[in-house]
């Protein structure tokens, strides 16, 4: 425990240093030997403190020479500006937009900049297909009958174990499984309101909850959103009193890759216990940071169970086994009766396999190369955008998950640049789609979760060459 503290401190620190320019690119670090001696390490974990920092693409190693600190290309981008949506609500849905993006799904011919998922060269499928069979050997009638109501216990007794890493403190029970995560934020919609009430959530959000919150009949308010801390809590305080529930992605939300800070989700969970106003927390992409430990939840300070938690593997292991869960809080009756009228069950092979693959530690090797390729490919990305991308492009600076928002001079459209890239079999995502308002149409979203390859990159280089002609 002590070692693991000092690494995660020490790497931390340097990682602060040179992201706040302390430390400049070019910089000598202290040696490995140093290190030991500086702070009374083992060299082990002075080894990993480094590594951690060249898998952020903080540092770079040079034979015989040590350690320096790197280049840091988004250091030539600016940040993408905070939003600023109107506090009340909006209703106008681009669903012709969004039907058009998703009508090419399948498509082999398209590079799919727009796909916020994983690409299949990215998952283990020939060890998720070992599980599967061995599943369907291990169940009884081979997978076949129905799962308890409310789900494998073994998948939520794993998931359980996996919650004490960012404070969570689950047992089994306190969890209900789902078919992957848009379900389970369906169920704790329905649950938590009526058609006319008003959802607050963030500004750009991810269209399928914004078409989920609609389709239910409920007002939406957008928040300003910082793209590197998240909302901007004075704005929630502003309307908390006119919302029912809230619905936020603390953890490297998409579009915007950003992440709260623990005393903002502190913040944010006592003021909305505050109101008797349930907090609906989507933590999808929680397992996939850059850095050196995962980030705490808004659950994490949760003490009153107002705080429904959902996630799912949908975005790290396998999206089409539908697999997520809730740990609903003092909510889990209503869960499970919307669950009984809505699915009766789950589905038994995938959760079963799912289960086995995280009990083996397979999911956590799987995590740390995922991380690892992603976090090389924002850097790729940021690389590219910078030379290629018209000058005055700005972009989002995530700390993990899969998304870069990229924001354009206001003269480009990114509607019209998504039919522009269509034609040489490019797909992205227009801004415009991550919003109920009239705003981001010159923003768009990537997903970085593609296999970085000469022909990305120059799919890339075009997709530049576009916007600025």
């Amino acid at each position: 425990m002590k070692r693991n503290f000092l690494y995660t401190e020490l790497s931390n620190n340097i990682a602060t240093l040179i992201k706040n320019g302390v430390l400049k690119e070019g910089d000598r670090l202290p040696s490995v030997r140093m290190l030991c001696t500086e702070h009374g390490i083992s060299m082990n974990t002075a080894k990993r403190v480094f590594l951690e920092l060249e898998a952020q693409s903080l540092i770079e190693s040079k034979p015989q020479s040590g350690y320096f600190v790197s280049r840091l290309p988004y250091k030539k981008l600016p940040l993408a500006q905070v939003s600023s949506p109107s506090l009340i609500n909006g209703n106008q849905e681009p669903e012709e937009l969004i039907h058009k993006i998703y009508a090419n799904m399948g498509n082999t011919d398209l590079t799919f900049f727009s796909i916020g998922a994983p690409a299949d060269q990215l998952l283990p499928l020939a060890k998720l297909n070992k599980e599967i069979i061995l599943a369907t050997r291990s169940l009884s009638h081979s997978g076949t009958a129905y799962e308890p109501l409310q789900g494998n216990e073994k998948l939520r007794r794993m998931i359980a174990t996996r919650s004490l890493t960012w404070g969570g403190n689950f047992d089994e029970n306190d969890l209900v499984t789902t078919a992957g995560g848009m379900n389970a934020l369906s169920f704790c919609m329905m649950a938590l309101s009526k058609p006319g009430d008003t959802i607050a959530m963030e500004s750009p959000c991810y269209s399928g909850i914004l078409q989920l919150a609609r389709s239910l009949g409920l007002k939406v308010i957008e928040l300003p959103t910082h793209p590197i801390t998240g909302i901007e809590i004075d704005a929630l305080k502003k309307v908390v009193s006119k919302i029912n529930l809230c619905l936020l992605v603390p953890n490297f939300n998409t579009p915007l890759g950003s992440c709260m800070p623990d005393e903002h989700k502190k913040e944010v969970v006592a003021l909305l216990a505050k109101h008797g106003v349930p907090l609906i927390e989507d933590d999808v992409y929680g397992d996939l940071y850059f850095g050196a430990q995962r980030p705490k939840c808004c659950k994490s300070f949760d003490t009153g169970g107002t705080v429904l938690w959902c996630s799912s593997i949908s975005k790290t292991l396998a999206p089409g086994y539908r697999v997520g869960w809730i740990a609903p809080g003092k909510y889990k009756e209503q869960i499970l009766k919307l669950k009984l009228v809505h699915a009766i069950s789950s589905t038994t092979i995938t959760q079963e396999a799912v289960a086995n693959f995280l009990k083996t530690g397979r999911y956590e090797n799987h995590l740390r190369k995922l991380r690892q390729t992603l976090q090389y490919n924002y850097q790729q990305y940021i690389d590219t955008i910078a030379e290629y991308f018209p000058e005055g492009t700005k972009t989002s600076r995530p700390q993990g998950g899969l998304a870069l928002w990229v924001e354009f001079s206001k003269e480009i459209n990114t509607t019209i640049l998504f039919e522009r890239a269509l034609k040489q079999n490019i797909s992205i995502s227009p801004g415009r789609m991550f919003t109920l308002q009239n705003q981001f149409e010159n923003c768009m979203r990537l997903s970085l979760g593609l296999p970085w390859s000469e022909t990305l990159k120059q799919k890339l280089k075009l997709l530049g060459r576009l916007a600025g002609s």
